[in-house]
């Protein structure tokens, strides 16, 4: 069962969504696997700590955020990947690298790659590491309002 606060916040929102099941997986890449996710429709959640403040990252769960790129969407001069003694205590009830991408549930800015607007659905870590949750993309977008630019590593 996905995360009690999550599931309660999604339906407090009237929000239509689904949740699988999979082996236990840990990165963005093992739970695409396991749950039989393409992986530019996984969306991981990455928490990043810009001019000192939190914000969440949302990507495709295989790509790389480039950080140039990111800080000048998020317009701060420093930008680092945070620590996960900085947030923990934001997401009690989500295990580590499980963190669903609802900046609204824990008070945090969502930054989200544009590239993912491109799918009808998206999937994303349900707050642990057994499930995930399934939604339209429409629907999404309009529940954490992110702000969306590019900022994924180009290939070369």
């Amino acid at each position: 069962m996905p995360v009690r606060a999550l599931s309660e916040y999604l339906d407090k929102n009237d929000v239509n969504y689904h949740t699988y099941n999979h082996t236990p997986a840990v990165t963005a890449s093992e739970v695409a696997q396991s749950a039989h996710i393409p992986g530019a429709q996984l969306a991981k959640t990455v928490i990043v700590s810009g001019d000192g403040e939190l914000a969440m990252a949302v990507l495709p769960a295989h790509q790389m955020i480039d950080y140039d790129r990111l800080k000048r969407l998020m317009k701060v001069s420093s930008l680092v990947l945070a620590r996960e003694d900085e947030f923990t205590k934001r997401f009690p009830d989500c295990e580590v690298g499980g963190m669903p991408p609802l900046g609204g549930m824990y008070e945090m800015s969502v930054y989200m790659e544009k590239s993912l607007l491109k799918h009808d659905w998206l999937a994303f870590n349900a707050g642990n590491h057994t499930e995930v949750i399934k939604m339209d993309t429409g629907v999404l977008k309009r529940l954490i309002r992110p702000v969306l630019g590019g900022f994924v590593q180009l290939e070369e």
